[in-house]
């Protein structure tokens, strides 16, 4: 599935994450001070879902345009 930066911004928080986990790959993954921080890529972007290690609750997402390199 191919979905733009915009596209993904505006549909709900819930379907974002959904959408992330289901068709996004896992291009970085780290731990600190109890959080896991996943990083996935999709089409043109990135999105990070941020994880609570005790219960495995996701705590926040954030989503990063990604730019060419010269």
């Amino acid at each position: 599935m191919s979905i733009s930066y915009y596209d993904f911004k505006n549909l709900p928080t819930q379907s974002q994450y959904e959408l992330a986990l289901a068709e996004g790959k896992v291009i970085s993954e780290t731990s600190k001070d109890g959080l896991k921080f996943v990083l996935y890529e999709l089409s043109s972007f990135s999105v990070e879902i941020v994880y609570k290690t005790i219960n495995n609750k996701i705590e926040g997402l954030s989503v990063f345009q990604n730019k060419g390199t010269l």
